[in-house]
């Protein structure tokens, strides 16, 4: 078998969850799905397996004894290099949105509750992974002040150094990044996302004007556009 032969790399998750059962029924599940799936019983092991393996995705259960799911989100996005920038998908049985939110905040890319299919726990993974690999149309960088967004290469970098982004926070600067200095609807950029009405975006936009901004609560360059939505100016 020749290199241009070979099967595709299975994409390689891990699912925390201090639930045997639950655990070990989503192992079984996306492992049939065709996923390499590694699985751990709560923050700690997870942590380990982290700072060692490289994983595409991650699932976290919230509601764990010890160490919860917004813990475990929060350090990982305090991590340097490939395991900081993991996408994250959250489960619980808490769907208020107060808790999708915050789950947002601290840098989760989606929100599911319990119970759920397995089918739709599937579609929101692909979906997450799709944006993680879409490249948008055109390519070169844009200039925002200090920082600068490479919209092809999906990084956010500020005097040459790389700035963490979710996958959720790179699919957003894409979709404002293809038709720059024009407003996007909200609800445009809401659709397909945890929170289709809007405030996930609004969370995101938050996010990034602390990374972006000199001034996030006087934005220059992702800005607002009252009664549409929001819109990126380059320099």
């Amino acid at each position: 078998m020749s290199f241009s032969d070979a099967p595709p790399r299975a994409r390689h998750l891990l699912v925390v969850d201090d639930d045997d059962r639950i655990r070990d029924l989503l192992k079984e599940y996306l492992t049939r799905a065709g996923f390499r799936v590694t699985a751990a019983a709560g923050g700690a092991p997870a942590r380990r397996l982290l700072g060692t393996l490289d994983f595409d995705l991650a699932v976290f259960d919230v509601m764990m004894p010890g160490e919860d799911g917004f813990s475990l989100t929060k350090w990982l996005r305090e991590q340097r290099g490939s395991s900081g920038k993991t996408p994250v998908l959250m489960l619980t049985a808490r769907t208020e949105s107060g808790d999708r939110i915050e789950g947002l905040k601290l840098g989760a890319d989606d929100y599911l509750g319990k119970p759920f299919e397995p089918e739709e726990l599937l579609l929101r993974i692909e979906a997450i992974l799709r944006r993680a690999q879409d490249k948008p149309q055109g390519g070169g960088s844009l200039s925002l002040g200090r920082c600068a967004f490479d919209a092809e290469r999906g990084e956010l970098t500020s005097g040459g150094e790389s700035i963490r982004l979710t996958e959720a926070e790179v699919a957003l600067l894409r979709q404002l990044a293809r038709t720059p200095h024009e407003a996007v609807d909200r609800m445009e950029l809401a659709r397909g996302s945890v929170d289709p009405s809007g405030r996930a975006v609004d969370v995101q936009v938050t996010r990034l004007r602390r990374k972006i901004e000199d001034d996030p609560k006087a934005p220059r360059y992702l800005q607002t556009v009252r009664g549409v939505g929001y819109r990126l100016a380059p320099d």
